[in-house]
Formats: structure tokens, C-alpha cells, sequence
């Protein structure tokens, strides 16, 4: 069973709940009443053994208002398939997809393609840019499939195309722009319907470096304008703990851990979790509030910083108060205090050699 190490007060926008994708001549057989088990390892390893492919294996999570969810695992481990299911581009074999409390899975054909016109957004690697309309009517085009008036198409594709600051090449076609721009003139379309929950599945993995993060940046930058739901699908950690509010780590089908990255790094679940997280740059990932001891003594003349702040920033601060820092909660109260020898005794604990993963 996965582990989620958080417990978020915000309101559940969309719900995965006990989801299987099993590929196979008749995967219905092993979810009747009769052939159903509560065991999923022992069902899992009896699909394979019977020519059936598991992958996606019972899998669980909320994804809250206004929350980056992100899920990550290598190649093969079913992240794609857990997006696909989610959007009903891949049928599920098993469970629930809750939008705002209503399961996906019980839509009629006629009521997912409003739904998807409506209240979903998608993000492929592949940028699916249509070569022969303009960034304007790309960008348009879901619009048009609404039914909007040529007038509201234009507005509402003028305004994301300023969101994602490609004004001024309205009128250009895919093929005059740079990987970068095509990227923006997708996630220009996929907003452009308004949607309630936003699905990227590894948009940015097929850009270079420096563009990757400049996407990175701009992805940050929209959402803290829009507050949508996302999910955004990744292999790459780095990637993963600049965006996410919280992240499910999956491997061979199944969800591990459930938790923010500061989570998986202090508490992994097991090795493979451990090892994910094992050439993060702790000073960027790490807040005060992970490093502090009880205090001793009179702190009253102490610096009180807060329990969020960065160890990167938090450095800093104990270059000028060698003596240590008061860390406070979101309360306001004291947690208790960070000292140098506190700071790195817990980065030297997080930096103790991990075992290796095998892909």
C-alpha cells in the first residue's frame, strides 16, 4: 500500500480511486464478483502469469484546488497510463475518477467529449500543433469545437496568448517557431478552454536544457496566475521538486509514496524512494523546520526565522548568528532552534549513500 505523508485542509478537485489498467484478451474477468481479490500483489503476479499486462495497479489520490500533483517513476512504471486513464483517453479497467465528485468512468461517450471541450486541459510532449493554422488558430481551435462566435474564439485566444507571451506572432505558423514557442502555443490551447483540471504528461522532456527551464519558469509563472489543478507527469525528480506541491513516486504499476518532496527526502518509504531523491541539491529542497533541536538555555535574544524558510537562505542566516536561529511554526510559536551543528548533522544524515535502482 502507497504511503501519503500529507494532509492537505484544501478541497478535493479530482479523486483516482483503487484504478487498475490491465492490458490483456479479457482483464473484466479479475474484477467480477467472483474474481476480485483485496490482495493486489498476488493479483497482479496472477495477471501476469495468465498473459495479462498490470499497468496500472490499484492506484489512489486526490488532487486538490489549485495543487501542482505530480507523478514521477521511471520508464514503464505507469505514470502515462495513470494520466490516460484519467482523462479517459485510455478506458480503466477498474475504479473510480471523481471530477468535483462525479466518476468519469460512468460518462456516456457524448458526455466526455463535453467534458473534455469544457473542463480538461492537456499537455503532450508531443506538441500536436496543427502545421497549417496560425499560433492564433491553433490556439483557437478548441474554441471553435465549442461552438463560440469567431469574436469570443479571437478574445479568449488573444488572452492566453498573452498569458504565455507570444504576443506578436499571432499569425505565425508552427513550423517559423522554435521548440519553446511550439511548446507555449500548446499550453496556449489547453487553456484556452478554461479548464477546471490541467493534464501534462512530460511536456517539456523533448526541449533542451536551457528552454526546459525557461518552460519551467513560465509554467510556475501561469499557474500562479490561474490556480488550476494539475497533474503533471515527469521521470525527471529535479524537474519534479521545482513544481510540485505534492508527488506520487510509482514504480512497476503501483503508487510507493505519497507525499511533498521534502517529505520523500526526510522520510522515503524504501531504497527506491531513497534513491530518487539522492543527488537532490538538499540546501534547495530543505526548510528550517526540518533541522531543528530543542533548544537549551536563554533564547530570548535569538533571530526567529520561519519554519519554511530554505536551508539555502537559512545559511546565510547563521553566518550572522553563529549561535543558532529560533525556527518558528506557522503558529508563530518557536519549533525549536537550528544550530550549524544541527544544519549539517541533518544534511550529512540525508547524504548517507543510498543503494542503487534498477531501471
Amino acid at each position: 500500500m502507497e504511503q501519503d505523508t500529507t494532509d492537505s485542509p484544501r478541497a478535493v478537485k479530482l479523486s483516482c480511486r483503487n484504478l487498475w489498467k490491465v492490458y490483456g484478451a479479457n482483464p473484466e474477468y479479475y474484477f467480477d464478483a467472483a474474481g476480485y481479490q483485496i490482495d493486489t500483489e498476488n493479483l497482479a503476479k496472477r495477471m501476469r502469469s495468465e498473459a495479462h499486462i498490470p499497468a496500472a495497479i490499484d492506484v489512489s489520490f486526490d488532487v486538490h484546488v489549485g495543487e501542482i500533483f505530480v507523478i514521477m517513476g521511471l520508464s514503464g512504471s505507469g505514470k502515462s497510463t495513470v494520466v490516460r486513464c484519467l482523462s479517459r483517453l485510455v478506458d480503466a479497467s477498474y475504479g473510480q475518477v471523481l471530477l468535483d465528485g462525479e466518476n468519469l468512468l460512468d460518462k456516456s461517450d457524448k458526455e466526455l467529449i463535453d467534458i473534455r471541450r469544457h473542463k480538461m486541459g492537456m499537455v503532450f510532449q508531443n506538441f500536436g500543433l496543427l502545421p497549417h493554422l496560425t499560433v492564433l488558430e491553433n490556439v483557437a481551435f478548441p474554441l471553435r469545437l465549442q461552438g463560440l462566435s469567431q469574436a469570443e474564439q479571437r478574445e479568449r485566444a488573444e488572452r492566453v496568448i498573452n498569458l504565455v507571451d507570444l504576443t506578436g506572432r499571432e499569425d505565425a505558423f508552427p513550423g517559423q517557431l522554435s521548440g519553446g514557442q511550439q511548446q507555449r502555443v500548446g499550453i496556449a490551447r489547453s487553456l484556452a478552454v478554461e479548464p477546471d483540471v490541467w493534464f501534462l504528461d512530460e511536456p517539456f522532456s523533448a526541449l533542451d536544457p536551457l528552454i526546459r527551464r525557461q518552460m519551467q519558469d513560465e509554467f510556475l509563472r501561469i499557474q500562479q496566475v490561474l490556480h488550476k489543478s494539475i497533474v503533471f507527469i515527469t521521470h525527471d525528480f529535479l524537474e519534479a521538486l521545482r513544481i510540485a506541491d505534492r508527488m506520487a513516486i510509482m514504480r512497476d504499476g503501483k503508487v510507493v509514496q505519497i507525499g511533498t518532496p521534502e517529505d520523500l527526502i526526510l522520510n522515503p518509504v524504501d531504497d527506491y524512494v531513497a534513491q530518487f531523491t539522492s543527488e537532490v541539491p538538499r540546501i534547495r529542497v530543505l526548510r528550517a523546520k526540518a533541522c531543528v533541536v530543542p533548544a537549551e538555555g536563554d533564547t530570548s535574544a535569538m533571530v526567529h526565522v520561519s519554519g519554511d524558510l530554505v536551508v539555502e537562505a537559512l545559511i546565510s542566516e547563521l553566518s550572522h548568528n553563529p549561535s543558532g536561529v529560533v525556527v518558528d511554526g506557522a503558529d508563530g510559536q518557536p519549533l525549536g532552534v537550528v544550530t550549524p551543528v544541527s544544519l549539517i548533522k541533518t544534511l550529512a544524515a540525508l547524504d548517507a549513500p543510498q543503494p542503487s535502482v534498477s531501471a
